[in-house]
């Protein structure tokens, strides 16, 4: 019975091959449905009015020539006349009517679907152009969408406003822009039972990070309610990274976690017939809360990498996949609803590195996520509806509350774009990345910080966190051709803290981390003292503890948060970089900087000197804050055990004594980490002159040993690196300095033991890199705009080198 309609194709029966027919999105829905649902991927059923249904409606009508004469001589650049011809083209269709055969074909499918899932059933009803989601176009958000059909009549109406769409102004502009003729372009319609996300959780997941490209992870966005808000950028939605190798491991490698605000939801409407959706806010403790479990993170993770895997074997090579799904309140269920290629990042030359950079910082007008790495300046204009759109001039910054697809001839001439809401994967986030220009989304506040006719500079090339400042802000752009450089034998890595810039610092060629900081994660991410967090009751300032509650809102206990936030951090970092080494150094705050977190002030002593006093590997087995290290050491275990990744290395800081390694040691034991256990290196800083005197000694504790030339310098030349009165004084090219650097790099090499150097001097001075590399150390890490620099100069030395040693002659 499902095989003899002329017009009606089910889910089950179509498939990639049939995008002339169904349109993209209803083949790839089809290929799911057919292929996927056997290796457990949850699609709901439906089917497909197909593309023949359309040509049928316009010659049943004779409008298909009216249609040709709307549009003949369209000024593609002119917004008003772009809006009357639209208009003219969608009325011709919505006066047309559907054919009585067509009709009853839709008709009785849809009571097919009554009879799987109920009378009256709820269903999408999706538009599917014949040209859409091509691997180099997404005409994702270019047709219309009804969701929550319910009868006949609703049913009759949401395909034929479908139909209509196909004119819709950002469809037919983005036609001209891409080349397609607007009479070779049909449209399928899609009619899915609807998954009752409403009652629960929706979102979109993407095979790679949108913002950087980098490939090794899923990302998954959700917020509550039906999956129109994050689409339409309406939400800032919670963020999940899963990293994929070692999720294909078997382990539960969600990464990350960034809590959006959901402020609002799309819901059920059950007043009138015209009302089928309504938006609603969502309750404070809601919004303090994570979407979706970790278990349902993980479960989306391999629905999208079972998909993924599915269209790059199809294609012959990776695929990545921009993917909507949906929860359903009612069964609990994790469904997909739609997937198609990502069309972006997938797209883009990854042999040329293009890096921006701010040469100057101004006031900062407002804040938000950034989307992509570029800068952009010009003068802002707010627009604050589609009414207001003629006003904006090509090369302004586009600021607004959110964008919607009826906004995308305009966007297209903007130099960047600002939102006061939306998340990463909202409509100006995908828009922007689309069109290779900088955003800002989720500002909060941007159209009330910005004014019209203000010169700004869109900054989304300083992390996560983007930035319009205030003002035409001078910055450059440094290209770098990535086949072009050599590896040296000297491994070159970097120094990094911020988790924010991992996955983007990981595109350039290094050899790891040799330094990730975790002090940085700490403070920005945790912002509370671990004791603080283990021992409230102690935190007299009532202010203080009700902050604190407000951090650990959400998780388990004080403990946990601690824990997840930091390896999240640490997660992230070594996930970017993964399989290469990442260097994790324990934390080493000085006294006076652990009393600055919030109720540090309680847990730590007053020092005349913190920088030389309660520091580093003397703090791990002290009472004072045994406990705090015990939270650190179960984040690194968390991040090595349960989310795989063993090339994390454990880093011990201002180690003095060699007792005090060995009860280092014996601590970190007791907290689960043993050396050689599981792969498990441990390195010491090598930056008191001690740790090199007594390298031979301090070799039996550690596998290896990375000299931190700030600390060493100021403590062999006796100078506070700090001092403004001394500080000239303060050189690492000392011959002291460099001395000692060279009895570590030689005790390191005569106990078979890492040598290498984590310091600002090789960066400052090139030709201490030249003395490390003639030195024979292993590694040098940086900062990463240093890196490439570095690299060439290691490579040169080296080449150096080798010519030396060919021309010495052989003794006879």
């Amino acid at each position: 019975m499902r095989q003899d309609a002329a017009y009606i194709r089910w889910f089950a029966d179509i498939g990639s091959e049939d995008t002339a027919l169904v349109g993209g999105k209803n083949a790839s829905i089809g290929e799911m449905y057919r292929e996927l649902t056997p290796k457990g991927v949850k699609i709901p059923d439906g089917f497909a009015v197909t593309a023949e249904g359309y040509w049928h409606v316009l010659s049943s009508a004779g409008i298909l020539d009216d249609l040709k004469e709307t549009l003949r001589g369209l000024d593609r650049n002119n917004v008003t006349d772009l809006a009357r011809r639209g208009r003219r083209a969608r009325d011709l269709i919505l006066s047309a009517g559907v054919p009585d055969d067509l009709w009853d074909e839709i008709r009785a499918a849809y009571d097919m679907l009554c009879d799987e899932y109920g009378p009256d059933a709820d269903v999408a009803v999706r538009s599917s152009a014949t040209a859409e989601d091509l691997p180099t176009a997404s005409f994702a958000g270019q047709q219309e969408t009804y969701l929550n059909i319910r009868g006949y009549q609703a049913l009759r109406e949401a395909y034929t406003r479908c139909l209509a769409s196909l004119f819709t102004d950002r469809a037919i502009a983005y036609r001209v822009d891409n080349g397609f003729d607007h009479f070779k372009v049909a449209l399928s319609v899609g009619v899915m039972k609807m998954v009752r996300s409403d009652l629960a959780s929706s979102g979109v997941i993407f095979t790679l990070d949108t913002d950087t490209g980098f490939r090794d992870v899923v990302l998954i966005t959700g917020s509550y309610g039906l999956g129109e808000m994050v689409v339409q950028g309406a939400v800032n939605p919670d963020e999940f990274y899963v990293f994929k190798p070692t999720f294909k491991k078997g382990y539960r490698a969600v990464i990350r976690k960034n809590l959006g605000e959901k402020r609002v939801k799309l819901v059920y409407a059950h007043g009138g017939e015209k009302e089928v959706t309504r938006r609603i806010d969502v309750p404070e403790s809601d919004r303090r809360k994570f979407c979706i479990t970790d278990d349902e993170i993980l479960a989306l993770a391999g629905y999208a990498l079972t998909i993924e895997d599915h269209y790059s074997m199809k294609a012959g090579k990776p695929v990545p996949m921009d993917i909507e799904w949906a929860k359903d309140g009612e069964t609990n269920e994790l469904f997909v609803v739609q997937a198609r290629p990502e069309t972006v990042h997938s797209q883009k030359v990854r042999d040329v590195l293009e890096t921006y950079v701010l040469d100057e910082r101004g006031p900062v007008l407002a804040a938000g996520k950034s989307i992509g790495d570029k800068i952009a300046a010009g003068k802002a204009r707010i627009i604050t509806d589609v009414s207001r759109l003629p006003e904006f001039k090509p090369g302004e910054v586009l600021v607004s509350d959110t964008t919607t697809p009826d906004w995308e001839p305009v966007m297209k001439t903007a130099a960047a774009i600002v939102t006061n809401r939306g998340g990463r994967t909202s409509h100006a986030a995908i828009v922007s990345r689309e069109l290779g220009i900088p955003a800002i989304v989720g500002t909060g506040d941007a159209t009330e910080k910005i004014p019209t006719g203000r010169e700004v500079t869109v900054s989304c090339a300083e992390g996560e966190e983007g930035f319009i400042y205030e003002g035409s802000l001078p910055y450059h752009v440094e290209e770098i051709r990535l086949s072009d450089l050599r590896r040296p034998k000297t491994e070159v890595m970097m120094n990094l803290g911020n988790p924010d810039m991992a996955f983007g610092l990981a595109m350039v060629p290094n050899d790891g981390i040799g330094l990730a900081r975790m002090e940085f994660i700490i403070s920005s991410y945790i912002k509370i003292h671990p004791m603080a967090l283990l021992h409230p009751e102690r935190i007299e300032d009532t202010a203080v503890r009700e902050a604190i509650a407000d951090f650990v809102y959400g998780y388990p206990d004080g403990e946990e948060y601690f824990v997840e936030r930091l390896a999240e951090g640490v997660g992230t970092i070594a996930a970017a970089f993964y399989p290469n080494p990442v260097v994790v150094r324990t934390s080493d705050f000085k006294t006076n900087e652990y009393a600055s977190l919030l109720g540090g002030a309680y847990f730590e002593p007053e020092e005349a000197n913190p920088m030389l006093g309660f520091r580093g590997a003397s703090r791990y087995y002290d009472e004072r804050y045994r406990e705090g290290f015990g939270l650190e050491c179960r984040a690194l275990k968390r991040v090595r055990d349960e989310m795989g990744l063993t090339n994390l290395i454990i880093m011990i800081p201002f180690c003095r004594r060699v007792e005090e390694a060995k009860r280092v040691i014996e601590e970190l034991e007791k907290n689960g980490l043993r050396r050689g256990e599981n792969g498990l290196q441990i390195y010491q800083m090598c930056e008191i002159p001690s740790n090199i005197v007594e390298i031979d000694a301090f070799s039996k504790y550690f596998d290896g040993f990375s000299i931190g030339s700030n600390d060493l310098t100021q403590l062999v030349l006796g100078i506070d690196r700090d001092s403004a009165v001394v500080g000239e004084a303060f050189d690492e090219r000392d011959p002291a300095v460099k001395r000692m650097v060279a009895m570590a790099v030689e005790g390191c090499r005569r106990n078979g033991r890492h040598s290498g150097l984590c310091g600002e001097a090789p960066s400052t001075y090139p030709e201490f890199a030249d003395f490390l590399v003639e030195q024979g150390i292993d590694s040098i890490s940086v900062e990463p705009d240093a890196l490439l620099k570095i690299t060439l100069r290691v490579a040169e030395v080296e080449e150096r080198l080798a010519k030396e040693k060919e021309a010495v002659p052989v003794p006879r």
